[in-house]
């Protein structure tokens, strides 16, 4: 006996806010049940059916609204192997990949979250026994990378097949997230940050000083009605974006200009579909991680800082932060990243107030013209 009520779509449904669609389902789960009766019973080998916008911490998955591919799904990334992804399969053994790249140091491209923990916590979760409660005492940021490689599927070779690194997301040009690692894990992506932060590479071809030589003009061209049109380079394998024939655009269609870490830097937007995922994508973390605050390092005048903070400051700092903010020696997400548009929007979701008017990039840019 079926009820007829489609619970993945109620959670997906507009213009339904994140919490509300949760509500909604939560109530009208147990009215699934009582309709069910008997079949409320599943038999062995009942395959329980996934929405595909879950994310995955501490075993439990947890929906964002937005579409998600995993580690473990058809098409996905999987950090946990030991082999190169891009390489004939006789060629990805541990042993043959470190004899061919001596940057590949250890067969893991990850670690244990250790900081914070007891020994006992440690015993425990060595073997990989981590609970929710556990990780939400250990997780209190979220770093936002560009990954430079300009795809995913590039981004996932490099990290990978060549430099021995991991995240926890990775946001294509169309907009699909793909999670590579179960969020208990401390991916290698931000150095002293790995062990107390969740991490997203966007691909973006990233920022570069201004009046010096740069790859912007391979990646970004008008067409014939002078519409700035994200091509992908042919070496970059645009086959590897998930949405067939996916045509992307920047949010807003001239480069960007800003100062990074005391320097000049020029860069183009991210496209629309990246932000709307990465707002969904915010919120949930957030919702995850009660102690990962839905805000950015900002200064007396409510901007975000754009330099890397002071060690004592970042020590204590929780919430969202760019990879520039970790380190001195890194620039992303680079000057056109939005982020009064991302964290707004993300506080919207979650019902906070947010502190100032949320404008799309687009309205950021007509502004930015007067």
């Amino acid at each position: 006996m079926t009820s007829g009520v489609d619970v993945c779509s109620l959670l997906r449904m507009k213009p339904l806010s994140f919490d509300l669609s949760r509500q909604l389902a939560f109530l009208l789960f147990p009215l699934v049940l009582l309709l069910a009766g008997c079949a409320t019973c599943p038999r062995p080998g009942t395959p329980e059916a996934r929405c595909g916008d879950e994310i995955v911490a501490a075993g439990q998955f947890f929906h964002t609204g937005t579409r998600v591919v995993l580690w473990m799904d058809p098409g996905g990334y999987d950090a946990y192997r030991v082999q190169r992804r891009f390489v004939p399969l006789n060629e990805s053994g541990w042993e043959i990949s470190h004899a061919t790249n001596k940057d590949l140091s250890n067969p893991n491209r990850y670690g244990m979250r250790l900081a914070g923990l007891t020994t006992n916590e440690i015993e425990q979760v060595r073997g990989g026994g981590w609970d929710l409660p556990l990780l939400q005492k250990v997780v209190d940021q979220f770093v936002y990378h560009f990954d430079v490689a300009g795809t995913s599927r590039r981004c996932f070779q490099t990290l990978q097949d060549s430099r021995g690194l991991s995240v926890h997301f990775m946001l294509d040009v169309d907009g699909t997230i793909y999670q590579t690692l179960d969020l208990k894990e401390a991916a290698w992506h931000a150095t002293i940050a790995n062990g107390r932060s969740v991490g997203i590479e966007i691909a973006n071809p990233g920022a570069y000083p201004v009046g010096e030589k740069n790859p912007l003009a391979e990646w970004y061209k008008k067409d014939s009605k002078g519409v700035t049109t994200l091509t992908i380079p042919d070496a970059f394998g645009a086959e590897g974006v998930r949405t067939p024939g996916f045509v992307g655009h920047p949010a807003r269609p001239d480069p960007i200009y800003g100062n990074i870490q005391g320097e000049d830097r020029v860069q183009y937007d991210f496209t629309p579909q990246q932000y709307e995922a990465l707002i969904k994508l915010t919120a949930a973390v957030c919702k995850i991680f009660p102690r990962v605050k839905c805000q950015y390092p900002a200064d007396a005048d409510g901007k975000v800082i754009p330099h890397k903070l002071p060690d004592a400051e970042l020590r204590k700092y929780h919430g969202i932060l760019g990879h520039y903010h970790v380190q001195t020696d890194k620039d992303d997400p680079g000057p056109a990243f939005q982020w009064d548009y991302v964290i707004g929007n993300a506080k919207k979701l979650l019902g906070e107030a947010s502190c100032r008017p949320v404008l799309s990039p687009r309205q950021v840019d007509l502004r930015l013209r007067r």
